[in-house]
């Protein structure tokens, strides 16, 4: 194992750790990772890793996990060090600059798919990868124009478990749902409208996509009328809607239980 101490946290191999931020994506399609939790679970994932800034402490617990990872290199800083380099507190300690894996095309996808249309807050884009894999929904369609799954306040939040999903980012909407109708998926929208599906009676059929729209605005009527079936969750009455990702938590368990 490749390990070099820090003395000049200037130092330009260190300049991703500086200055990688949401939406920052380099040519490369790199990522930065954060907290031991996220980095470990991406260190057991066929995942590219240019390298890791740690603490020796960091190093010394996990020695076995990174043995197998003879291309990285591995930066050794004191905690203080690295919150100089990420300019501000943190209280983990350790980063991993990766290699976004490549995207699955979209007739590769599995037959369960959760998809986004405008999907605006990075949180919830994490979210919902972390109840897609927990709740074995293994595929993850979401648009080019959002936030991506692997910025780093998304993988921190869904916990790195994103790596464990086929993703397919797409860049027309209208298009791509055309293609997964001539696949042979049923399309669902997730939408309060007066004559949709409640979410409690829905037949679920084999090869699905279930479709969330943004935070606020939701579906547009264009896009419900490409979709097969309009499904909702039953609300107490003066309730409106739930966040885009508890919906999604929701409607996915359903989707995995109520195969008809």
């Amino acid at each position: 194992m490749n390990f070099i101490q820090i003395n000049d946290i200037h130092a330009k191999e260190l300049e991703i750790y500086h200055q990688f931020r949401e939406h920052a994506f380099q040519a490369d399609g790199s990522f930065v990772a954060d907290s031991p939790k996220v980095v470990n679970l991406l260190l057991e994932q066929d995942i590219e890793v240019k390298s890791i800034l740690a603490t020796q402490a960091y190093y010394d617990t996990y020695r076995s996990l990174l043995a197998s990872r003879h291309t990285a290199t591995f930066y050794v800083a004191t905690k203080e060090q690295m919150q100089q380099i990420v300019g501000h507190k943190i209280h983990h300690n350790v980063m991993m600059h990766g290699i976004r894996p490549k995207e699955t095309p979209l007739d590769r996808l599995g037959d369960q798919i959760i998809m986004l249309d405008e999907i605006s807050s990075t949180q919830n884009i994490g979210a919902i990868a972390r109840s897609a894999a927990a709740l074995g929904v293994d595929s993850y369609l979401l648009p080019g124009h959002g936030p991506h799954p692997y910025s780093r306040r998304a993988l921190r939040v869904s916990m790195g478990h994103v790596s464990m999903l086929k993703v397919h980012i797409y860049n027309e909407l209208k298009e791509t749902l055309a293609a997964l109708k001539r696949q042979g998926y049923r399309l669902y929208a997730a939408e309060v409208t007066e004559d949709s599906t409640p979410l409690s009676s829905v037949k679920v059929s084999d090869k699905w996509v279930l479709l969330m729209g943004h935070e606020g605005s939701g579906l547009s009527e264009e896009v419900l009328s490409l979709c097969d079936e309009v499904v909702t969750i039953e609300m107490t009455e003066g309730v409106k809607s739930f966040n885009v990702a508890v919906a999604a938590s929701i409607m996915m368990y359903q989707f995995r239980h109520r195969k008809d």
